[in-house]
């Protein structure tokens, strides 16, 4: 071991004369050194690798093998170079056009590993709310314009080129872009905002406090659509969406959604008898769900009748104007069958008859 420095140091002297052979004998270290590498990533790390239950591991072991090996011998090309009687200039470039061949290589394997990861997210969307497949475009736009924006700012910086003036005139522009687009601006947060938060999806039935109704069908990120029950969409823009009241009827317990019909009878009536027949009504549809199970409220004495309200759950919310239309017909028809009045508001009119008007006298002095 002793004698191990010595013997290096009596090889590499007698490869001073030749360097050009001392750049080559590097460069075959180097690409064997790669070749190795690629052997251990291939074989150990792939087969540890392989009995793990996601495949995601063996995607990006597959897209490694050519960055990591053209790295080790762009190194070698870099440390070739070293022993060469070169310019400054001419090592310059070379060191620079090394370094921007690095940056591109390992830019494409960030593309490709960001789309993996972004995909295996947007297949676990309960783990990861915010990658949807509405989203995942986007999310995969702005991280490749993020890497694209670095990856030149590094070319440029290998290069030795100053990037302040650069760096100043985007500044600018981009301060004005966001004065001119502030609409389109809001619409875009607000529209990430939502695709973070969720407080609707796709599907849902919602709500607003302007009074639309319909179904969600369509979250960008400037606008969402809602298909009303009039089989009209209706695009809403995420700026309002963002700052609106929403009543989301889909939400809350999963597949339970309560209706409401209210009904009023005369008073004198049997309110036991009725509370029957709004529970035999609603238990008797085939639509409404058995549990929870229909129930039957005395609300409140009215003007003209006792009010009573009946209290379903049914599956979907697209069906409560179907189900309540069923409803109000079938209580009608029970409430006729068994003599069960539903009244309406009456008013009486009494007209009085004005006294004759006093000291009336029709004469007149001549």
């Amino acid at each position: 071991m002793d004698t191990l420095p010595t013997f290096l140091q009596d090889w590499l002297q007698l490869l001073d004369p030749y360097p050009y052979l001392q750049a080559l004998l590097i460069l075959l270290a180097f690409f064997l050194l790669a070749a190795l590498v690629d052997r251990v990533i291939s074989g150990a790390i792939a087969r540890a690798v392989s009995f793990t239950e996601t495949d995601l591991d063996d995607k990006v072991l597959k897209i490694l093998h050519r960055p990591v090996f053209s790295t080790v011998v762009l190194l070698g090309v870099l440390l070739a170079v070293q022993p060469l009687d070169l310019t400054p200039e001419l090592s310059a470039h070379i060191q620079a056009l090394v370094k921007t061949l690095l940056i591109l290589l390992w830019l494409w394997f960030g593309l490709l590993f960001s789309r993996m990861i972004l995909e295996a997210m947007r297949e676990q969307e309960d783990r990861f709310e915010f990658v949807q497949r509405t989203t995942a475009p986007l999310l995969k736009n702005v991280v490749a314009f993020v890497l694209m924006v670095v990856g030149a700012y590094a070319i440029l910086e290998s290069w030795d080129i100053d990037v302040t003036a650069l760096v100043a005139s985007a500044g600018i522009i981009g301060l004005a872009l966001s004065f001119a687009a502030q609409d389109t601006l809001s619409n875009f947060f607000a529209g990430l905002a939502i695709l973070a938060d969720r407080p609707y999806q796709l599907g849902h039935y919602i709500i607003l406090d302007s009074g639309e109704r319909g179904r969600v069908t369509h979250i960008g990120l400037r606008s969402t659509r809602l298909l009303t029950r009039d089989d009209v969409e209706v695009s809403i823009p995420n700026g309002i969406m963002g700052n609106a009241k929403i009543v989301n009827e889909a939400s809350g317990v999963p597949d339970q959604y309560r209706i409401r019909v209210s009904v009023g009878v005369a008073y004198g009536s049997d309110i036991d008898q009725v509370m029957e027949v709004l529970l035999d009504v609603g238990t008797s549809h085939p639509k409404v769900r058995e549990i929870p199970e229909p129930r039957v409220r005395f609300r409140t004495f009215g003007s003209s009748s006792l009010d009573f309200d009946l209290l379903c759950w049914i599956e979907r919310p697209a069906h409560r104007g179907l189900v309540v239309h069923e409803l109000n017909c079938e209580v009608y028809k029970r409430f006729a069958e068994v003599g069960i009045t539903i009244p309406f508001p009456q008013q009486d009119l009494y007209i009085k008859e004005m006294p004759a008007a006093a000291g009336s006298s029709g004469s007149s002095e001549g």
